[in-house]
């Protein structure tokens, strides 16, 4: 498994543009990037073991990962 961190601009690479307009027009998409890349940060350094974490842990912060990047993603495609 790669320990890769899940940035959006790699993520989404065709909405960077819309991305970086949407952080500064759009509060509620900033927040929601921002907790994003929180998130993603923290499941990053528990994969790695820079801060471990046990299994339920790290499974719960997936799902949260992955339930931003949803709603995000709906924002950018919407």
């Amino acid at each position: 498994m790669s320990h890769t961190p899940n940035e959006l601009v790699e993520e989404f690479p065709e909405y960077v543009e819309k991305m970086h307009e949407l952080k500064q027009s759009d509060a509620h998409f900033a927040k929601l990037f921002e907790a994003y890349h929180d998130v993603n940060r923290a499941v990053h350094r528990a994969e790695t073991n820079i801060e471990p974490t046990d299994d339920f842990n790290l499974e719960s912060m997936r799902k949260e990962r992955l339930k931003l990047k949803d709603e995000i993603y709906g924002m950018l495609a919407g």
